[in-house]
């Protein structure tokens, strides 16, 4: 998993909000709420950022 090295969170957490937002279209504000609910606190931006960095 190189393409996540460097990041503060591990790559499967970072692949859960990005296949999430873009499967079921929720917002990143919920996702941010569905993060924490499994014990990773990720703010809604960085998720926008993680989205537009590995989505494409």
């Amino acid at each position: 998993m190189s393409d996540f090295k460097g990041r503060h969170f591990r790559g499967e957490v970072v692949l859960w909000a990005v296949r999430w937002y873009c499967r079921y279209g929720v917002s990143y504000r919920d996702l941010e709420e569905m993060m924490a609910e499994r014990g990773h606190r990720v703010d809604h931006s960085t998720i926008y950022r993680w989205v537009q960095h590995y989505s494409p």
